[in-house]
């Protein structure tokens, strides 16, 4: 009797650990690779890298692609640099996407500086700068983000590498002053992130998924920052 109630004790612990779990999904591959070439990333297949990174490193990779915002609060600088520290921070569940675009161009520049081979972080931030405009990154995990993220990971996920002329007519300059360089990236990561947050709860309120257009304008948003990390990073004009 006792062995029975200490099973079912631990199955029920085992169920709720698995009701807690956020699992980060992100644009699928083809759309990851579609906002790195169209920002111009000379080594735009590795940008689905942090997702295959997951398979090996899921205690600590899945949490630097979301920002789990239960309270629906606004984004800002302060949130921005208090999840840099957290990066690859493993059980982090409410997630720290914002911080580890930051992080893991530190990690580059790190790299650089040891004399090593540094191309994977921008890969990396690649990927994260991508998720950052996908809405259901920056949005509650609840219901109705579990019952719609797979489909707007996917909305124009059979079209998008066709399309890379459409990405970049919904691209636009963006300024990072080398003197100012965190600072004016922690702005544009606060900016797209309210920008997602906010069609996040348009869709919740209107019961739907994003349709093409909007996929793309969000999109864009990605591509045109990752355009000024590189252009910042002297690997393209």
């Amino acid at each position: 009797m006792n062995r029975l109630r200490i099973k079912t004790i631990l199955i029920f612990i085992f169920i709720f650990i698995l009701s807690k779990t956020v699992i980060a999904h992100g644009w699928h591959d083809e759309t990851h690779l579609a906002i790195a070439k169209a920002a111009k990333y000379s080594k735009w297949y590795s940008a689905v890298g942090a997702d295959m990174a997951k398979i090996k490193a899921g205690s600590t990779e899945p949490y630097n692609h979301y920002f789990d915002n239960t309270n629906n609060s606004e984004i800002t600088p302060e949130m921005v640099s208090s999840q840099i520290n957290r990066y690859n921070k493993p059980g982090d569940v409410e997630g720290h996407l914002y911080g580890a675009i930051i992080a893991s161009l530190r990690e580059y520049q790190k790299t650089v500086q040891a004399g090593k081979y540094p191309e994977y972080h921008i890969a990396f931030c690649a990927h994260y700068i991508g998720d950052l405009s996908q809405p259901c990154h920056n949005t509650p995990y609840d219901d109705f983000n579990k019952t719609h993220h797979t489909i707007n990971d996917g909305v124009v996920e059979n079209e998008v590498l066709k399309n890379i002329g459409y990405i970049e007519k919904n691209m636009y300059p963006i300024n990072l002053r080398p003197d100012h360089f965190e600072e004016d990236l922690s702005r544009e990561i606060v900016r797209i992130a309210n920008i997602s947050r906010k069609l996040g709860l348009k869709l919740r309120t209107e019961n739907r998924d994003m349709t093409k257009g909007e996929a793309y304008i969000q999109i864009g948003h990605s591509a045109s920052l990752f355009k000024a990390v590189l252009k910042y990073l002297g690997k393209i004009d």
